[in-house]
């Protein structure tokens, strides 16, 4: 185990690309397990982010949202509750531990959170370069075995090397195919990026498509921020549908019961996932529906309607110029469209894994496929390989078919990132064996 240099290039243990909070929690598992053994079984780890800092979904840190999650379900507590990197452990930092605890508040506002992965990102700084965009993974040969991987980082001459890699690339926003975004069409998630830049009239008119919370914030966001502008919320339902948190249904996100879907069958798998879809797709808080409505209803009794309910409709083409955009909005039970003038257009329309193959590039044809085309992965979310690799590739994402619901979300990262480590060490210690024989 550790590090080893070579010129401009530096073999790690461990190189997880991306750094956002699954690989944060990685990271946290991994600082954690090297200060537990001895230096000289100690992981060698790096991680490779895009951004220039650390950042999650900033453009959506909206003033008086909350977390979906308990702060229980932070970096490392489900792991290992005594860990100085869980949530409690960054309030009594802050001062603020006896203050939360008379919030009586489960759910955290979403500014307060992102702070604490902020502070738990600083404390492990020295493991990460930002800036860094990876571009290519390349399969590194000695006497016919793969037994190293080539991280190519764009605009760079210098190379990092990897026994192990994780992936943790994240998700990328979704839109219509007929959607360009501009400077009059945006995505949710730069939502208040795009409100600081863009100059609008005193009375803006929005159009915003979507049905889910990230739509139902944008909403409330625009209503607050804007007390003369009108808002047009298009959605295909008839109304919106609350999440279920509901104590039996949230189970579903349990540590636990990531082994039984991953041991159940397809089409078992395939059912569970559409009875829970409404866990975490297109789905709202309830007490967020509620206040929605009820702005709503108080704008009928004035007379003086802002917020303007598009239901059963989608907007089926976008013409953007300078300071406008005109949109073409489509009644579903009448075929009707009506031409609508607004200022802004925002796709709150969710978000989509990354391909794990498009991060890997080159390696990505020595990964073995299932039926579908997608990566075959195992319960410790290492991708199954040809015979003549020899290092690890793990994901962090991309793997809800075989591993549930909570594949992508905070939930279940803690004790993930603890099982990839399990995973990594074990195998090393096979390795060891091995060349001791």
């Amino acid at each position: 185990m550790g590090q080893i240099s070579h010129g401009t290039e530096t073999t790690f243990d461990v190189i997880g690309i991306g750094f956002g909070p699954a690989n944060l929690a990685l990271a946290v598992a991994l600082d954690e397990y090297n200060r537990s053994v001895a230096p000289d079984q100690r992981l060698s780890y790096r991680f490779l982010e895009r951004q220039a800092t650390f950042g999650w979904h900033r453009g959506m840190l909206i003033e008086g949202t909350t977390m979906q999650i308990s702060f229980l379900k932070d970096l490392s507590t489900m792991r290992n509750p005594t860990s100085d990197f869980g949530f409690v452990s960054y309030l009594h930092a802050q001062g603020r531990l006896a203050a939360f605890i008379n919030h009586q508040c489960f759910f955290p506002s979403r500014v307060e959170f992102h702070d604490y992965l902020d502070w738990a990102a600083a404390r492990l700084r020295h493991a990460v370069d930002y800036g860094r965009e990876v571009v290519d993974v390349r399969p590194v040969a000695q006497e016919g075995d793969i037994t190293e991987l080539d991280v190519v980082v764009a605009g760079s001459a210098d190379h990092w090397r990897a026994r192990n890699l994780v992936l943790g690339t994240g998700l990328r926003p979704a839109a219509p195919a007929w959607v360009t975004t501009g400077d009059r069409v945006w995505h949710s998630e730069n939502l208040l990026d795009r409100l600081r830049q863009t100059t609008l009239p005193a009375a803006p008119a929005f159009v915003v498509m979507g049905a889910g919370q990230s739509a139902a914030e944008t909403v409330q966001c625009l209503h607050d921020r804007f007390p003369a502008g009108r808002i047009h919320w298009v959605f295909a339902r008839y109304g919106l549908s609350p999440a279920d948190d509901s104590p039996f249904v949230n189970a579903i996100f349990d540590p636990d019961a990531v082994g039984t879907f991953f041991d159940a069958s397809a089409e078992v798998k395939e059912a569970l996932l559409a009875y829970h879809r409404n866990t975490n797709y297109s789905v709202v808080d309830g007490d967020l529906i509620g206040e929605l409505y009820r702005r709503h209803y108080q704008e009928l009794v004035s007379g003086r309607p802002r917020l303007h309910l598009r239901r059963m409709s989608r907007v089926v083409a976008a013409h953007p110029d300078r300071d406008r955009v005109r949109l073409d909005i489509e009644y579903l039970p009448s075929s009707t469209v009506e031409r609508v003038d607004a200022d802004v257009l925002i796709c709150a329309t969710g978000y989509l894994p990354v391909d794990p193959a498009e991060t890997l590039a080159t390696t990505a044809a020595l990964c073995k496929r299932d039926t579908e085309g997608r990566l075959r992965v195992g319960l410790d979310y290492r991708v199954e390989t040809t015979g003549t690799m020899r290092c690890g590739i793990y994901l962090q994402g991309a793997t809800e078919h075989l591993h549930g619901l909570s594949s992508s979300l905070l939930s279940n990262a803690a004790v993930r990132a603890g099982q990839i480590v399990s995973s990594l060490t074990g195998r090393d210690e096979r390795r060891r064996h091995e060349r001791a024989g």
